[in-house]
């Protein structure tokens, strides 16, 4: 019998490096407000996330009610040699009652120290569709870690209504932020021509950069970023998270977006903050429904 072909869009993408599948206004607004109308999409930097940092009980609460306030979480920063560290930290963030999955990436990195890609979702509002997800293909070794990807949809009544959209998760190295925020650029392309039945491409994470430095990115079409004149990071003192989208494309946006600082919302000192992440979360807010994308 001959073999299966690949579809296109997944030879395209260089589909097939993957490892660790598993599936077990304009203004800022607070974030903790789900609606059923909605899917609330956020990015996080859990520096160094490994054991240790697992093994601090009040460290772990604070990301466990981190994670509840979102529909799909993309977590940046995974560090460990043990695959128990997420498995465990799902089943702290669902010890509430809660029913959140995830999808894991392989280990990249340069050097020794790699990172791992994670998504976080809340299987009562998202599915995963198994079929789309991978790593990208970085033939030139432009980007230390090459950006993970995975296609999702919104669970609503009419389930052919809910909005389907790539959420593509990456954390530039900081040492060569101008050239790997152009390649991000190449990436986002790809994407968007990958397939035909999917227009709504969000590429999330810590960019290293704020919107002033998205170089070849603020030249792509109709090109739109939720965070804007605000930081991001713990400190408060730069802007290196974001979620990145077409307007036009992606008419699914609802305009609500913010910054979850941690020490405001869980009233943690500066201190007790950094114990938790050097980065604070940002997230957007899109509609639950498939919205027909507006002309140019």
């Amino acid at each position: 019998m001959a073999g299966r072909q690949q579809p296109a869009w997944q030879r395209y993408l260089g589909f097939g490096v993957i490892a660790g599948l598993v599936l077990l206004p304009t203004q800022p607004s607070r974030a903790g407000s789900r609606q059923a109308d909605t899917v609330v999409i956020a990015s996080f930097n859990i520096q160094v996330f490994g054991t240790s940092k697992l093994a601090k009980p009040q460290v772990v609460e604070t990301l466990a009610k981190v994670v509840r306030n979102f529909d799909v979480v993309a977590i940046q920063e995974v560090r460990a040699k043990s695959n128990d560290v997420i498995p465990s930290f799902v089943k702290q963030v669902n010890a509430d009652g809660s029913h959140y999955q995830y999808v894991i990436g392989p280990r990249l990195g340069r050097t020794n120290s790699k990172e791992q890609y994670t998504f976080l979702y809340d299987t009562n509002r998202i599915q995963v569709d198994t079929s789309s997800v991978g790593t990208m293909h970085d033939p030139g070794d432009r980007l230390h870690r090459p950006p993970m990807f995975v296609r999702f949809r919104a669970r609503v009544p009419q389930a052919e209504q809910g909005f389907t959209f790539w959420m593509v998760n990456t954390h530039t190295d900081p040492d060569e932020v101008p050239e790997e925020v152009d390649a991000l650029a190449d990436a986002f392309v790809a994407l968007k021509t990958a397939r035909p039945d999917e227009d709504d491409i969000i590429l999330l994470g810590d960019l290293n950069a704020s919107p002033q430095q998205f170089g070849r990115i603020r030249n792509l079409p109709d090109i739109n970023w939720a965070v804007s004149g605000t930081t991001t990071n713990t400190r408060r003192s730069k802007t290196y998270d974001n979620l990145i989208f077409q307007r036009t494309a992606t008419a699914e946006y609802t305009g609500r977006w913010g910054v979850l600082d941690l020490q405001t919302t869980y009233g943690l000192s500066l201190k007790q903050a950094l114990e938790v992440s050097d980065h604070n979360p940002v997230w957007a807010a899109f509609s639950a429904v498939e919205a027909a994308s507006t002309p140019h």
